[in-house]
This record gives C-alpha cells, sequence and structure tokens, in this order.
C-alpha cells in the first residue's frame, strides 16, 4: 500500500516561509508535514497524546567538564595537600 501525500492548500512552511509547498501524510500513528522546498519535516500523533520527553542521563545532557558531582560549592571545600617526599630537597 502506497502512502498518499498531500499539498495542503495556503500552508505556509515554518521554516523557509514559502506558501503552497508544504505536504501531508498519514499512517496508523501519526500525522507528518514536509516541506518540498527546504525539506522541513514535522509529525504529530493521531491520539493527541504528547510526545514522550526524552530522559537526561549524563550521555544526553548537556556537555561539562565537571566531574559528575561537582559543584561550586564542593570545589570551595577542597582542600591541597602537598606531600614531601624529600626528592626535591638539594642538601643531598
Amino acid at each position: 500500500m502506497s502512502t498518499v501525500k498531500r499539498f495542503i492548500a495556503g500552508a505556509v512552511c515554518p521554516r523557509c516561509a514559502q506558501m503552497d509547498s508544504v505536504r501531508m501524510y498519514r499512517d496508523e500513528e501519526r500525522e507528518y508535514r514536509e516541506c518540498v522546498k527546504c525539506g522541513f519535516e514535522d509529525s504529530l500523533r493521531l491520539d493527541g497524546r504528547p510526545e514522550p520527553e526524552e530522559l537526561e542521563t549524563r550521555v544526553s545532557g548537556e556537555r561539562s567538564d565537571k566531574a559528575p558531582g561537582s559543584s561550586d560549592s564542593e570545589r570551595e571545600q577542597v582542600q591541597v595537600i602537598n606531600f614531601d617526599t624529600g626528592l626535591n630537597r638539594r642538601d643531598h
């Protein structure tokens, strides 16, 4: 079964603002729209439910150079410890 794609009369593409370049089609779960001029694509669920949000993880979240769990307040509490091994003394 082939998918029937229909142009939406008078529709304006949200990306390139071209009129009469947006077409739509459906499957069992979603309704899709796409622009034939710029390639914009969008879809909506037919049942009206919102899209499930991606859980934020350390991989999907914003990249940070800080170690996990380290904050500015934790950095202020860090004490530097210098070990004197005697290797840098000149009196050998």
